[in-house]
């Protein structure tokens, strides 16, 4: 590696030292909230033996995906709270970078299995157990998984030639846009910028895919009532799960590319952390509420307990 810097400063936040105590604490319940949501219904999934179907599969690496890209940022966001300066080293922040974005593009690889789930199981009913048989479903979940990190891995291992000239990055968290624009102005990141958009150019057209399959999906879902009570029960978490994950990308994307020095840092922090606070509490819940097996197995569990 060509950088000769050992530590990252974060500086995002240091316009919110009288507000930390209150920080912590919210950061620490919504962090342990994501904690039990996610973990519960991932218990739920393994041990429930009617659950071991292609879309409660799909919901289980979901959840556990969730888990994955938060845990990559909330124990450390945790300690810098409480900490009065915010470092971390320069390997260390490449790690983070690759889990936060790893995590974010297998979330948007998930949904696309998720979706051409739905469309099989409403579009191609008889060929569905072949298609999405639990091998082909677990194939189809460790493609989600390998795929972003490999590619984010690329990403990464290109930052990681450069030589930066500042160690101050002006966020809560290392992303590895950020760390590109503190090398040095002789370092030649045409590398970078081409596989960043390539990057980004393979899962709009993920995101393309999935808005496709569910227009089909309401077109053919109008001509019947059974089908219309499929998609109902089946599809609409999916939709919502999509255009909050899709949101709170897309403002992400807008703050890291066309951050503008007037904006609050306070309200940049916000944006930078939507994907990481909001799709992993809400998704769990939209699943929990929405799918009737689910639902019926809280319920259960519920009861054993208040007995």
């Amino acid at each position: 590696m060509m950088n000769n810097l050992s530590v990252i400063f974060l500086s995002g936040l240091n316009e919110t030292r009288v507000h930390r105590p209150t920080l912590f604490v919210l950061s620490l319940l919504c962090y342990c909230l994501i904690l039990l949501v996610n973990v519960s219904l991932v218990i739920i999934i393994i041990l429930d033996k009617s659950l071991h179907e292609p879309m409660y599969i799909l919901l289980c690496a979901f959840c556990i995906n969730g888990l994955y890209g938060t845990t990559g940022f909330y124990p450390k966001f945790l300690w810098d709270l409480l900490s009065p300066v915010h470092m971390i080293s320069y390997y260390g922040c490449l790690i983070q970078a690759q889990v936060m974005y790893s995590f974010a593009c297998s979330d948007l690889s998930i949904l696309s299995v998720m979706a051409y789930d739905r469309y099989v199981a409403i579009c191609r009913p008889l060929e569905y157990h072949f298609r999405m048989s639990k091998q082909n479903v677990v194939l189809l979940v460790c493609f989600s998984w390998f795929t972003p990190f490999c590619i984010m891995g690329l990403n990464v291992f290109l930052t990681s030639r450069l030589k930066l000239c500042s160690p101050h990055l002006s966020r809560l968290f290392c992303v590895n846009w950020s760390i590109v624009r503190l090398a040095c102005p002789q370092e030649d990141t045409t590398a970078n910028n081409i596989v960043a958009n390539m990057t980004i150019i393979i899962y709009v057209c993920h995101g393309l895919f999935i808005v496709w399959s569910y227009m089909y999906l309401v077109k053919t879902c109008m001509n019947s009532i059974e089908n219309r009570a499929k998609f109902m029960q089946t599809c609409v978490p999916h939709l919502v799960s999509l255009i909050t994950f899709l949101v709170t990308i897309l403002f992400d994307l807008m703050n890291m590319r066309l951050t503008s020095k007037n904006l609050d840092q306070i309200f940049q922090n916000f944006i930078a952390m939507e994907f990481l606070l909001i799709p992993p509490i809400m998704n769990p819940l939209i699943y929990g509420f929405k799918l009737t097996k689910i639902q019926r197995k809280i319920a259960k569990l519920t009861t054993f307990r208040s007995k």
